[in-house]
């Protein structure tokens, strides 16, 4: 194959068109994303740097959220700035394999979160069905381990993807109808057989996420088992009560993805520019929402969020006290020293 006709099979860079169909006011839908994505990086980062910082919280489940945090992070920061630039400046431009990199890290992260949340689901399943063996369970090690299977996973299944895309020729148009480089939407470029990809994807989907969904199901039937098992109402509250934040955080993930999935698939008269920004809140909803949820369930985080941020005041007046008393000391010193002698 000449170089002419291998450079048009694979083109240097990708148009991304934004949200078809809302070219005309993507600079107004572009303020409440910004300001999804500015609290999505206050709030995990305000997470991490709590985690990191009490000693206290280096448990199993604080461990995993930290983990949750980074994915998050890694999640909306490899699409958001490119969107905002496309709704924004109007670049629209992007690189082949820069291409293929943020659909890897975006589908990846995905992969990565679910098994997240399958540990985190595990976690809660041994501190209540079997409380007195959980640390011994979890050690840290044990945490480090899972935490590492989670992210070679992610890593591992979503490699083929860019993988398998590379073989195939792009002789149409590189227009991607989307705000982001999904994995669908970069496919339906190819001028070949795409029936090994769509398989491949498909399995993913029901194999690995059905396994996620599955697994925490499960767990979550044993735990209620175990619960409704307590003699006193409040022991059930307080054993539910640990629960609620990760609940919250699952139906976050899998919600707005499941409408996603659905409105693709069997809703052939929604328009395209729904499906865009459906897609779309799929990839910021859960890292703004996730550390506020835990931020306001959580007893030891809220307590610690409040007393990074009030623990200047105290101080503050301390210095103001010491400063007047300072003061009123050196006005009166030589009275003092006269008195001495």
């Amino acid at each position: 194959m000449s170089p002419a006709n291998s450079s048009s099979l694979r083109p240097t860079s990708f148009l991304l068109v934004g949200i078809p169909g809302l070219e005309a006011a993507q600079h107004w839908v572009a303020i409440p994303l910004c300001a999804m994505y500015i609290v999505a990086l206050l709030g995990n980062c305000v997470i991490l740097f709590i985690i990191r910082t009490d000693s206290s919280l280096h448990e199993p489940m604080y461990l995993f959220l930290a983990t949750l945090a980074v994915t998050d992070l890694v999640l909306c920061t490899s699409t958001v700035p490119k969107m905002l630039s496309i709704f924004w400046l109007g670049s629209r431009e992007i690189e082949f394999h820069a291409c293929f990199a943020q659909m890897f890290f975006v589908h990846s992260s995905s992969l990565v979160e679910t098994g997240i949340l399958v540990a985190m689901a595990f976690d809660r399943y041994v501190a209540i069905c079997n409380p007195l063996r959980h640390a011994t369970i979890l050690k840290f090690a044990t945490v480090a381990k899972i935490a590492s299977l989670v992210l070679v996973r992610g890593l591992a299944v979503i490699a083929p993807f860019p993988l398998l895309l590379r073989r195939l020729p792009f002789c149409k148009v590189n227009v991607i109808p989307h705000s982001y480089c999904e994995h669908m939407a970069v496919l339906k470029l190819a001028c070949a057989d795409t029936t090994l990809n769509t398989s491949y994807g498909a399995v993913v989907t029901m194999l690995v996420v059905g396994l996620d969904g599955m697994s925490i199901v499960l767990s979550y039937v044993m735990i209620l088992r175990a619960v409704f098992s307590l003699p006193s109402g409040q022991a059930r509250l307080k054993s539910l009560s640990t629960c609620t934040s990760h609940v919250c955080v699952i139906l976050i993930f899998y919600v707005p993805g499941l409408f996603s999935f659905l409105a693709h698939r069997f809703s052939q008269n929604v328009p395209q520019s729904v499906h865009i920004l459906l897609a779309n809140l799929y990839l910021l909803l859960p890292p703004m929402l996730n550390p506020i949820v835990y931020g306001v369930k959580t007893k030891q985080i809220r307590t610690r969020v409040s007393r990074v941020f009030h623990v200047r005041a105290p101080e503050r007046h301390k210095t103001v006290a010491a400063e007047r008393v300072f003061l009123e000391n050196n006005s009166q010193g030589p009275q003092g020293l006269v008195l001495e002698q």
